[in-house]
């Protein structure tokens, strides 16, 4: 089973455990009911947008998700074992550099978000995430709550994530960076 293919296995698992139908998750978060059907089946996979809302509406960030899809405990993670995931609309990749663990308290995702390109983040969740952003290369505007933040290579963010967000590139470039989120 692909990525993709255990992606949509945990999605519809983890609802199938909340004792929701796809009528009342998708009256949860707005989607339709055919979207979560397709997404369930992996046969579409979910935008950055789409994939938030989802984890939101079942009570997991995406990292955790991403972590029950990966699993992975190993000390040294090869790039090529790393899971990627990606955003087919917007060109957003999300690589797990640094999958979430319990025995650790941080995690790195190195993010690449194409030129021109805009994802907006609602905010469904109790816990503050403390987030450092390291830019690698581009340039990032990022909305949080009232700031805005723009970024250059090399610039390095920190903030406690507890409103919704907005991540921003310009026509004529894109940006990398690594995101690195501590829990607790």
């Amino acid at each position: 089973m692909n990525s993709e293919q255990q992606l949509a296995s945990k999605l519809k698992n983890l609802r199938l455990n909340k004792g929701l139908s796809i009528a009342e998750l998708a009256q949860r978060t707005t989607i339709s009911r055919a979207t979560i059907s397709r997404i369930e089946n992996a046969e579409v996979s979910p935008t950055a947008h789409v994939l938030a809302s989802l984890c939101a509406s079942l009570g997991l960030s995406i990292s955790a998700l991403m972590s029950m899809v990966e699993n992975n405990s190993a000390a040294l993670i090869k790039q090529s074992q790393q899971l990627q995931w990606k955003d087919e609309h917007s060109g957003f990749t999300r690589r797990c550099v640094s999958p979430p663990h319990l025995e650790y308290r941080a995690e790195v995702i190195n993010c690449t978000l194409p030129a021109s390109t805009e994802i907006i983040y609602e905010f469904h969740s109790s816990i503050v995430q403390e987030h450092h952003l390291v830019m690698l290369s581009g340039q990032l505007e990022l909305q949080i709550a009232n700031s805005t933040y723009h970024l250059n290579a090399g610039d390095c963010l920190r903030y406690r994530l507890q409103s919704g967000s907005r991540f921003k590139t310009d026509e004529a470039q894109g940006a990398e960076y690594l995101l690195v989120l501590v829990q607790g």
